[in-house]
């Protein structure tokens, strides 16, 4: 049987994908479900580790392609601030991987339209990249602010655009028909907190989900796996067990969602 959805014939089916650092690596998994049983997107957006997988997929590779690429590239390991580090580091470095990947360097010359969500921290608010160099605005969307400098475009200082919104659902509202969103920052219930770096990505998580909620209502289909709360943010030697976690909660919910079930038969 072809599930495979003629694009011109159907909805245009949009895609948000969260940050959440290696987290974020779910995100494959959940795109590789999607488009093992047809799925085809007309416009994914991104921030962080969304806004990787967003315009890596964009770009044309396979999400098992894009798993390999960050793990034997060590992409998410060169994402990884060095705390120890006295004051503030470049990000600048992990530039010339995504160069070697996509090359033409524009978000014109995607396969699929891409928006990119990165916060001007000069003027306090949040922007969307659409156009101009594709690394750049990738970089700015994963510049973790305290920890790396600021990325400057057109002398504009950006960071991180989870600090505003983490799951940026809005570029696709009135664009697509249908809007599938994968957030990978379920918060589980704990009883203890082990460490300074886990009671730091505990904070974290809870400030970004502070908003979730109002975006998942943007969504007809969320996808959340609840398995991924135990990960930290920079444990990048998961990343197959992330994945695949992503891939399983992708299958479950189009075997029980009702909206991907009507679009799959159409």
């Amino acid at each position: 049987m072809n599930t495979d959805i003629d694009q011109n014939k159907s909805k245009k089916i949009g895609l948000a994908l969260s940050g959440g650092g290696v987290r974020g690596v779910a995100h494959l998994g959940v795109i590789q479900a999607l488009t093992d049983h047809g799925i085809k997107f007309s416009h994914i957006s991104g921030t962080s580790a969304g806004a990787i997988a967003a315009a890596f997929f964009a770009q044309g590779y396979a999400p098992k392609e894009i798993l390999q690429i960050i793990k034997e590239a060590k992409l998410l390991k060169l994402l990884r601030p060095a705390l120890a580090s006295a004051g503030l580091v470049s990000i600048l470095n992990v530039r010339f991987l995504i160069e070697k990947y996509i090359p033409h360097n524009s978000f014109q010359q995607l396969k699929t339209r891409v928006t990119i969500s990165s916060v001007d921290l000069g003027e306090g608010r949040l922007v969307y990249f659409t156009d101009g160099e594709l690394d750049m605005a990738i970089l700015a969307s994963c510049c973790l602010p305290g920890i790396f400098k600021p990325i400057i475009i057109n002398d504009h200082m950006y960071v991180d655009g989870g600090i505003l919104n983490n799951f940026p659902v809005e570029p696709l509202i009135g664009n697509c028909d249908l809007i599938i969103g994968s957030s990978c920052n379920h918060l589980p219930v704990v009883t203890e907190i082990k460490s300074f770096g886990s009671l730091v990505d505990r904070a974290a998580m809870i400030a970004i989900n502070s908003s979730l909620n109002t975006h998942k209502i943007s969504c007809d289909v969320v996808i959340e796996p609840h398995g991924l709360g135990g990960y930290g943010i920079f444990d990048t030697d998961a990343a197959d067990e992330i994945y695949m976690i992503g891939y399983e909660e992708g299958l479950k919910t189009i075997n029980g969602n009702e909206k991907l079930k009507e679009i799959l038969s159409a």
